[in-house]
């Protein structure tokens, strides 16, 4: 839903009266596909790393107040550091919307194969039209940023001789989400391996999607 504000009304009478110009700037791009990596997951001591996601609203056209449009979903993808699929969810996001999504509590909390808890690989996604990550449908709309968890020790030698294998302190560092190119091949196998994953996992494998507007 698009919500013009009041106070944007003078402004867009001055712009109309400029000739527009502002409008004429196109900048941003179409992505619809994005990576990012997960480290430090399930780690004691550790704290959890967040998956953000908003719609810029592209989608959106301008309408009464209260009727909803424009949304996308977030189609996610999570890999371990094996290169397997472990588990997928669509979530959907409004337009203007935020969508927050726990590493440790949502997006590797539930996986297909319930070998364990996974600590590290890599996270995609894709703006989609769809609600289903089993059929994504790219449509641009959708951007993302992703915390790092980072360990400052690991395997230091002690006093003794031997090895501390334990880590911390931590820093947690954030960066948007990489845009990638997103061939017919990627998006057809993504949907595919999660499709494959949620039928053989019995269900398992769906990434639960934290209600809208709240954050970690």
């Amino acid at each position: 839903m698009k919500k013009l504000g009041l106070l944007l009304l003078p402004i867009l009478a001055i712009t109309l009266i400029m000739g527009g110009s502002a409008f004429a700037q196109n900048v941003g791009d179409d992505s619809v596909y994005f990576v990012t990596y997960y480290s430090n997951a399930n780690t004691s001591g550790a704290p959890d790393g967040t998956l953000r996601i908003i719609n810029d609203g592209d989608q959106a056209t301008t309408d009464y107040e209260g009727v909803e449009n424009g949304g996308l979903w977030a189609a996610i993808y999570v890999f371990d550091d094996s290169q397997e699929l472990r588990s997928c969810c669509a979530c959907y996001v409004s337009s203007d919307g935020l969508l927050s999504e726990s590493v440790n509590k949502e997006l590797t909390s539930d996986e297909f194969t319930g070998r364990g808890q996974i600590q590290r690989g890599v996270i995609k996604v894709v703006s989609s039209a769809s609600s289903s990550a089993s059929t994504p449908s790219p449509l641009t709309g959708l951007r993302g940023w992703a915390t790092h968890i980072q360990a400052t020790t690991n395997g230091i030698p002690t006093t003794s001789g031997g090895l501390d294998t334990s880590k911390g302190p931590w820093f947690v560092t954030e960066t948007a989400l990489a845009d990638s190119n997103l061939t017919t091949l990627e998006l057809s196998n993504l949907g595919y391996l999660c499709s494959y994953g949620l039928t053989i996992g019995s269900g398992y494998g769906n990434c639960p999607c934290t209600p809208e507007d709240y954050d970690f």
